[in-house]
């Protein structure tokens, strides 16, 4: 039976806590986490079990202890494939950053299904005796830094620092025309778009507030080279949004003109990653692909 075990020094507290309560309001911890250490007494406070009642302080360090019965799904169900090497971009002990390429599903959505970089990154990691486990997506054709989990542990606190926009990504994307302001923000909400279950629209049904930030990099007589930065995570927000000012990404099969089946340029260059229960940060990049040089 696999183990995940952490030794985490407390710190930034400005007045003592109880354990319970640092575990799930500065570890992000979720409750039904907490319950199965609580149960086997796989807690320890500077190497001994005292309750989860009991306080802590900055000079303590916590030792948590997690096996796979502490989960419904120790091991998600992905197939490993072999077809297609992985771009390691960085690597710990729970995680594990791919360069996704463009053209390729980030997992699959059918029993069985490979070709996808999960399914890549199941091989990889089961040669290490581990396994992959989805934390975000990408589209199929945006391409760029991708974060992976490696133990079901760091699961809900990556998919919780993404969604509180602790862990956050900046874009390039090559646009077609010239923008009037070098920079500005869009604000629009996206909803469902009722004519195509595969696209998302502006003020569509059920629509939901999106944010989205640009900065022009260059331009040519035809096409901009963008930064973008998102503050929410809507489906298909930078597509719809740059479509919506009539800035629509070169080789966008859906919202733009995507002309002799080119690539979509829309790239995640940057990653600012916060690593779970150390609180660290890591800046990691994502070198562009060689289809942006011609717009360069």
């Amino acid at each position: 039976m696999q183990k995940w075990h952490y030794l985490v020094p407390i710190k930034d507290l400005s007045e003592p806590i109880s354990i319970k309560e640092y575990l799930k309001k500065y570890l992000l911890i979720p409750k039904h986490f907490i319950y199965p250490l609580r149960r086997k007494k796989r807690v320890l406070v500077n190497q001994k079990y005292i309750t989860m009642n009991s306080l802590v302080n900055n000079s303590d360090a916590i030792d948590l202890t997690f096996i796979e019965d502490d989960f419904t799904l120790p091991v998600q169900n992905l197939i490993a494939d072999d077809s297609h090497s992985i771009d390691v971009l960085y690597e710990d002990d729970d995680i594990l950053v791919v360069n996704k390429p463009a053209g390729y599903k980030t997992h699959p959505n059918q029993p069985g299904e490979v070709n996808t970089v999960l399914n890549f990154c199941e091989e990889y990691l089961n040669q290490k005796n581990q396994h992959a486990y989805m934390i975000h997506r990408l589209d199929q054709q945006t391409s760029g830094a991708l974060i992976v989990g490696k133990n079901p542990v760091v699961v809900p606190i990556l998919v919780r620092l993404i969604k509180d926009k602790v862990i956050n990504r900046i874009y390039t994307a090559v646009v077609d025309g010239q923008f009037k302001q070098l920079n500005g923000v869009i604000e629009s909400s996206i909803g469902l778009d009722p004519d195509d279950k595969r696209k998302r629209k502006i003020d569509g049904a059920n629509p939901l507030s999106a944010k989205t930030a640009y900065q022009v990099l260059s331009t040519t007589e035809q096409h901009s080279i963008v930064q973008l930065k998102l503050f929410t995570g809507r489906t298909h927000q930078l597509r719809v949004h740059l479509a919506s000012i009539n800035h629509p990404i070169v080789g966008d099969p859906l919202y733009g003109q995507n002309l002799n089946n080119q690539q979509m340029l829309l790239h995640s260059t940057q990653l600012h990653l916060v690593r779970p229960f150390y609180f660290d940060t890591i800046d990691i990049n994502a070198p562009l692909p060689n289809q942006f040089n011609q717009y360069m």
